[in-house]
């Protein structure tokens, strides 16, 4: 039986409700530009976390892991800005993430 890896699993949960954010910002707010680099960063983490379980050595985890806290702060500061502009607020975004969430999967598929 495979380990449970909580990290791997919060970082697919995250890229699924940055789709569901990218979608609410094109589709209800015609917002291209920052909902792009939110999907590109946003989706980022996961795939360096995934990365980083095949690591090469412990240096190479190392790297991978630490670009995946660079798009997670990237990841931030997009979504800040989106806010501050008004582009979305918390609780409307919010309540899109997690109602369009619960269509996709809601669990990380298992390998």
């Amino acid at each position: 039986m495979a380990k449970r890896n909580v990290l791997k699993e919060k970082s697919y949960l995250f890229a699924i409700r940055i789709v569901n954010l990218t979608r609410f910002l094109q589709g209800e707010k015609s917002e291209y530009n920052i909902s792009k680099q939110i999907i590109r960063c946003g989706t980022s983490i996961g795939a360096n976390i995934e990365e980083a379980s095949g690591a090469q050595s412990d240096k190479d985890f190392i790297a991978k892991m630490h670009i995946s806290l660079k798009e997670a702060r990237e990841t931030a500061l997009l979504v800040k800005i989106a806010e501050r502009h008004r582009l979305f607020n918390s609780r409307t975004s919010r309540e899109y993430v997690e109602r369009h969430g619960r269509d996709n999967h809601s669990s990380y598929p298992e390998s």
